[in-house]
């Protein structure tokens, strides 16, 4: 199960507009399912975080932030996920020493690595499990288009170098929803890149407005000035790329892979052979390394990233306000 933008999502062409009306029906689903449903208070504050295009634009790591920024507060929240591309429905708590990429998703795995995490395709359900689990505060990642679970504060991430691509209502474009009706159901706006500024569809809006990178960090090994063979199969690849250049590492060679690529040995067997050969180390995402096989995981490195914010805090002071209104 692994995705790639199509690249007329980027233009409003033959190929899109030809797809008008289906988007235009996919519009509608959305916004009657939203007027037909009344949001269940499951008892505990939720920050949801969501996009408005369909692919990454990173959402887990900014999930993963304020995990770690909520139990430094002496809290003890929990992540709630769908589990993209695990066969698991749930409601379930993660536990990734029996629950592996194939069960539960990557993601799951790797917010479990942070907090405790529940997987749960019915997310009041995954809510009311967190709580009997005693959970203080939920983060969700994704899910800012299900309007079953009321939340408290609603962060829309917003890649600053892809945009919103055409503008267009998926499958015309990359869009899961009109921006203008995803603006009024949130809190605040968070500009996650360094290059391009807030899309001209949002540039109107009142709202909080935060801008934040995710870095390559490095470690757990120094690779300034080591050969690399870098593979991700992410949202965004190339921004994995750029941040190991950043660091210092000489990128002898870069593979990009489909979002949520299903590793098979023989992906792995080849990449780790030209490592062998141009005596270079195979390295790849946290994420990634969720969906490699074991054995052949101890082969490769997998580099963190972090959520970096321009106005640190400014996002610790949307948190108190926050949890002052619980």
């Amino acid at each position: 199960m692994s995705l790639r933008a199509p690249r007329f999502w980027q233009s409003r062409g033959a190929i899109s507009s030809a797809l008008l009306p289906v988007a235009w029906a996919y519009g509608a689903i959305a916004t009657s399912r939203w007027r037909r449903t009344e949001p269940i208070d499951c008892g505990l504050p939720v920050i949801c975080i969501g996009n408005l295009e369909v692919g990454g634009a990173g959402k887990t790591p900014l999930a993963i932030d304020l995990l770690v920024r909520l139990q430094a507060r002496g809290l003890k929240p929990f992540a709630l996920t769908r589990g993209y591309g695990g066969k698991r429905s749930g409601p379930l708590l993660v536990d990734p020493a029996r629950h592996d990429w194939r069960q539960v998703g990557d993601e799951a795995r790797l917010l479990a690595s942070h907090a405790p995490t529940i997987v749960s395709g019915d997310r009041v359900a995954g809510a009311l499990l967190a709580r009997q689990q005693e959970a203080d505060i939920i983060v969700m990642d994704d899910g800012f288009q299900n309007p079953g679970l009321k939340k408290t504060a609603s962060l829309l991430v917003i890649d600053a170098d892809y945009g919103l691509g055409n503008g267009r209502l998926f499958p015309a474009g990359p869009l899961r929803e009109a921006p203008d009706t995803a603006l009024a159901r949130c809190d605040a706006v968070i500009l996650v890149g360094d290059s391009g500024g807030l899309p001209d569809e949002l540039s109107g809006t009142s709202l909080p407005l935060f801008k934040a990178a995710i870095r390559t960090l490095n470690k757990p090994l120094d690779l300034k000035g080591r050969r690399v063979i870098a593979f991700a199969g992410i949202g965004r690849p190339k921004k994995f790329f750029d941040g190991l250049r950043r660091i210092g590492a000489e990128l002898v060679s870069a593979v990009a892979f489909p979002d949520h690529h299903p590793y098979r040995a023989a992906d792995l067997a080849l990449i780790l052979s030209k490592a062998a050969d141009l005596d270079a180390l195979a390295v790849t995402t946290e994420k990634d390394r969720q969906r490699l096989d074991p054995e052949l995981a101890e082969r490769v490195l997998a580099v963190p990233a972090a959520f970096i914010w321009q106005q640190e805090a400014e996002i610790d002071a949307l948190l108190d306000r926050i949890l002052d209104g619980q």
